[in-house]
């Protein structure tokens, strides 16, 4: 895409055609290199606002809009922002899905100056700040990962078209990559939930692709021609420092370009800075349970459907200690273990903190001290970090000293043994090099300097002790000159144009022209009572105070600058030392968390069985006892691929049940205990949900259609291994249509998925369904009739529902009386109808078009294959008689 030349020409009636001030041309060309970002144009202590941006960025701020100077005969507009609390503002910005281009001034406006009257001081972009690339503290979530998703596509060896996509976290320096077919990166990228993403303008301009990433919910950000696969290899090479993508172990074109793509971006929002990125591992063998975006949507796995993290399962389950520890809690959950090994090893350490909770409290209490050393390690990568990241480097050090130490004597699990490594790893001398560089509560930003200890540095110290201590240095050496001169009345002195001078009575100023002192005391000027001198050593004090600060403030920056640069040479081994602290946070709130909930281990097998005694939904759970109610736990078995079909009255607790067995299911295989009694699961490749009502009027979907969608997916999908919970499927529509989608849904769960599955459902017809299909059970809601009241007992039992209680559930709604009456006539007439017995009759009668029609898909039809095979054109008549004959065989086989 060619640059855009910049207007930069007056176009006013008074005087037309004249040029733009250097300052409005310069921000002129700027702008037009950066036009899809706002931008903060760095003035003095403001960073300035022009034009459109100016007015954007005032409504988005609410901050006050003016003016400056005109622009093609009508007025500029113009905002500004303190650099000292850009930040701030920042976060306003990026949190409403703003990109911001930072352009700070290259040059002291001494040196402008210095070049004529018309020069303008340098200036330029130095990074631009976008939703996932931000870095600074003060704009993240601890809590959560802040990246970005990269997405290329090639063609597979196959000849399929296949997608990369590249997950890349600056503030931590995580970079992963896959690849997919299309359908999946939907899913891909609801597990990734990543704050924005980009692709080349190619994959852009596919209507198709587009619609499927704005569904995401995430900013989406076209790139040029430059970030396309012509210089894929060597934008990854040269990032990395390597001669071959060999060593990296990315199998595919795709992935490739992926991360190329990301590679780009990071270049193009970073600048001159190059972020300490982790090389990117490929996830094609990660193993993980997968979930479609409505599954995890449905479930409220890190977010409720409203888009809050408060009442998600996340929430209720994070107990860790630390932001790194939050982050891997939430990567884990939302892709758990498919690898029954692994799960072990997870629940072993959960166990092993359960089992002792004096060792689990005394870790989380020295990790609450540990900062988050992945997100310092970045900014200083990236020169934008403070005092305060290299004291959390140092206090990351020390507290991974005491948690090795206290943990030493322990005979832990090989999961646990393995972070310790990493902790008693930690280089004792850089961490006492921090603490003893730097003072107790150091600043959080360097520029202002005073964060290095005193005594540190000899250099520091006289700058520190000139600026601070000018007068008793001056006063001193006045003392000194008195005394040598023996000229009582001696007085140094100051003024703008002398600087420092000695200033003594005309008198005694002729002895200062004479020996001994004439090579000493230069004269300098002669007042009506008085004489002024300087001297060698006062010309250079003079000299080192004025700049005393600004040489302070230089020793220091480059003081921090050395630590910082000894810090970064040992990144790989600080980053296995968060990942160490990540790893045992996460053990001891899961061991926590087993111990206040009262959770047991569950048992992982690989077996298709599903058995849950006593089972909770944890969110649930949690705010009943927080109202001081208690929860009703239920059991589920669906061993063997067996379809559940529950019924019951709403507001009876059957989504609930639905969930809580998926939730289960979730925590136990990313290496939780879970809330139950009984847990005994048959590892679960995949799990879908279709839960509740939603429509996408965006794309044209109507709640029914979206609903069918989804139920696509599921019938699609699901393989013997998945769980597959449906809600209310065909409700939506027409009776008689809903009730034959919900029927078939079943049989095709039963037949061809041959999935574990609870289906349920309004339609009590279904319940008869058991009579032909074996694996299927009714359950119900129990419900107790209580002197005329319907009391709802939140109870899983065996059986079928008689009715559905929907017009109690009205009245208590608060319908009219007159219309609860009505209702209650006319359902009483329905149901004296007897619509029950015809259905009764179908399932009798109807053959089971699933397991006929699909087994007959999938064996192939042997006459049809047969006949396939037979040119006609090219048959004897004798061959053909001899075809004809085996095909009549054939057909008396089948």
């Amino acid at each position: 895409m060619e640059k855009a030349v910049p207007d930069t020409t007056l176009k006013s009636k008074d005087k037309p055609g004249e040029a733009a001030t250097p300052m409005m041309a310069q921000y002129l060309e700027i702008k037009s290199a950066n036009p899809d970002c706002l931008l903060f144009y760095r003035m003095g202590d403001f960073y300035e606002l022009f034009f459109e941006d100016a007015v954007r960025a005032s409504q988005s701020l609410g901050i006050m809009l003016t003016k400056r100077g005109k622009h093609r005969g009508e007025d500029i507009p113009m905002c500004g922002v303190p650099v000292e609390r850009a930040n701030d503002y920042l976060q306003k910005l990026i949190a409403l899905g703003h990109r911001v281009a930072v352009c700070e001034q290259l040059e002291d406006p001494a040196e402008a100056k210095k070049r004529g009257s018309k020069s303008v001081v340098r200036r330029d972009v130095v990074r631009l700040v976008t939703p996932g690339t931000v870095t600074e503290e003060v704009l993240l979530d601890p809590a959560r990962p802040n990246a970005f998703a990269a997405l290329a596509r090639a063609r597979g060896a196959d000849g399929e078209m296949r997608y990369g996509l590249a997950c890349v976290d600056i503030s931590t320096g995580a970079f992963t990559a896959l690849e997919c077919a299309e359908k999946d990166v939907p899913s891909e990228l609801a597990r990734l939930e990543p704050r924005e993403i980009v692709l080349p303008e190619s994959l852009f301009a596919d209507d198709h692709l587009r619609a499927l990433l704005q569904a995401c919910g995430a900013p989406v950000t076209p790139l040029g021609r430059e970030a396309g696969e012509s210089a894929a290899e060597r934008r990854l090479t040269d990032f990395y420092g390597v001669a071959t993508l060999d060593g990296l172990g990315l199998g595919s074109k795709a992935e490739i370009l992926a991360c190329a793509c990301a590679i780009f971006y990071v270049e193009r929002t970073q600048k001159a800075e190059r972020p300490a990125l982790a090389r990117p591992m490929s996830q094609r063998h990660a193993g993980a349970l997968e979930m479609d975006a409505a599954t995890r949507a449905n479930l409220e796995i890190s977010r409720t459907l409203g888009g809050e993290r408060e009442g998600s399962l996340l929430s209720v389950v994070d107990l860790t200690a630390t932001p790194a520890g939050a982050r891997l809690l939430a990567e884990r959950i939302g892709a758990p273990s498919t690898d029954r090994e692994e799960i072990a090893r997870r629940h072993d350490a959960a166990a092993f903190f359960l089992k002792h909770p004096r060792l689990r409290e005394g870790l989380r209490n020295r990790l609450k001290r540990a900062p988050d050393l992945a997100r310092a390690l970045s900014r200083l990568s990236l020169q934008r970090g403070g005092p305060r990241d290299l004291a959390a480097v140092g206090l990351s050090l020390l507290a991974a000293r005491e948690i090795a130490h206290f943990l030493s004597d322990a005979e832990a699990p090989a999961e646990i043994a393995a972070g310790l490594a990493e902790l008693s790893a930690a280089d004792v001398s850089l961490q006492l090099k921090i603490a003893g560089s730097l003072v107790e509560e150091p600043p959080l930003d360097r520029r202002g300097g005073g964060f290095v200890r005193a005594g540190v540095d000899a250099e520091l110290d006289e700058a520190r002790e000139l600026r601070d201590q000018s007068r008793q240095v001056v006063a001193g050496l006045q003392a000194r000159y008195a005394e040598e001169t023996l000229i009582r009345q001696l007085k140094i002195k100051h003024n703008n144009f002398l600087g420092f001078f000695i200033e003594v009575p005309q008198a005694q100023g002729e002895r200062l022209l004479r020996a001994p002192f004439e090579n000493s005391f230069t004269h300098r000027q002669t007042m009506a009572d008085a004489m002024r001198f300087s001297t060698r050593e006062l010309v250079e004090l003079d000299a080192r105070i004025a700049s005393a600060g600004d040489r302070a403030l230089a020793r220091e920056l480059f003081l921090f600058d050395a630590l910082a640069a000894e810090i970064l040479a040992q990144s790989p081994a600080l980053q296995r030392l968060g990942d160490g602290f990540a790893r045992l946070d996460v053990f001891s709130a899961l061991g926590e968390l087993a111990a206040q909930r009262d959770w047991r281990r569950p048992v992982i097998d690989e077996s298709l069985d599903f058995e849950i005694v006593g089972g909770r939904h944890p969110v649930v759970e949690a705010s009943l006892k927080a109202q001081g109610k208690i929860f009703a736990p239920n059991g589920c078995e669906l061993s063997g691929g067996a379809v559940a079909v529950v019924t019951g009255p709403n507001m009876a607790g059957k989504s609930t049940f639905l969930r809580q067995n998926a939730l289960i299911v979730l925590l136990a295989q990313a290496g939780s205990f879970v809330p139950a009694e009984k847990a005994r699961i048959g590892i679960v490749d995949r799990l879908f949900s279709r839960v509740g009502a939603s429509d996408d009027l965006a794309r044209g979907r109507s709640t029914f259609m979206v609903e069918m969608v989804e139920t696509a997916a599921i019938l699609n999908g699901a393989g013997p291994r998945a769980l597959v919970i449906l809600d209310e499927i065909g409700r939506g529509t027409a009776t008689f249509d809903g009730l034959s989608i919900a029927w078939a849904t079943i049989e095709h769960l039963h037949e061809v998925n041959r999935c574990r599955a609870i289906f349920a459902t309004h339609f009590h017809e279904l319940t008869q369904l058991t009579k032909k299909l074996p694996r299927l059970v009714n359950l119900t809601m129990r419900v107790a009739d209580h002197a005329g009241e319907i009391v709802f007992l939140h109870e899983v039992i065996k059986g079928a529902a008689d009715r559905s209680y929907g017009v109690h559930v009205a009245e208590l709604a608060g319908l009219p009386p007159s219309v609860v009456a009505r209702a209650h006539h006319i359902l009483g007439e329905l149901e004296a109808a007897d619509r029950r017995a015809p259905v009764e009759k179908l399932i009798d009668d109807l053959p089971l078009f699933s397991h006929a029609a699909t087994a007959q898909a999938k064996a192939g039809d042997p006459l049809r294959e047969a006949l396939k095979a037979i040119d006609p054109d090219v048959l004897s008549p004798r061959e053909a008689l001899a075809a004809l004959y085996e095909l009549k065989m054939k057909a008396g086989k089948s």
